[in-house]
């Protein structure tokens, strides 16, 4: 299983949550990251987001058809994303957009083997990949990138 975590781009401020729409900063941010991401995925990914309008608005560079899941929430644990994700047992590339601080906590979780707060900034891009090895369970990083690392 290829697991792409994006976290949602630069959104507005606002008491409403869910409502949240990204800025002008954001949905830029959002294209460019469509844009690197779109030729190096299979045809056949699945696009994942939480209800909140802003990690729609950010998948939506992307592809039109997206599933929302509730699991995805801003607010949801790290176990709450992996059991609804299936992870790592589901088949194929899957992408989903998120929030802090649970794609964070996912990422180290994954990565350390340990839930810990890593940072992660607004519209980048980590690729895990899981690969099954005899008897070990692999994850590797196969990208970690940020909007301003487009810029360059």
């Amino acid at each position: 299983m290829d697991l792409i975590l994006w976290r949602h781009a630069e959104a507005e401020e606002g008491s409403d949550d869910l409502a949240r729409e990204l800025t002008r900063k954001g949905q830029q941010q959002a294209s460019r990251m469509a844009a690197w991401l779109r030729p190096r995925l299979p045809r056949d990914y699945t696009l994942l987001v939480s209800e909140a309008r802003r990690s729609q608005q950010t998948a939506a560079f992307l592809a039109k058809g997206a599933e929302v899941m509730p699991a995805l929430n801003p607010g949801a644990s790290a176990e709450e994303v992996l059991g609804g994700l299936g992870w790592p047992r589901r088949d194929g590339t899957v992408v989903v957009v998120g929030h802090q601080p649970w794609i964070g906590w996912l990422t180290a979780k994954l990565m350390a083997g340990e839930q810990q707060m890593w940072s992660v900034k607004k519209g980048a891009v980590w690729w895990l990949q899981h690969r099954q090895r005899d008897e070990f369970e692999l994850v590797r990083l196969k990208v970690m990138m940020t909007p301003s690392m487009l810029d360059s």
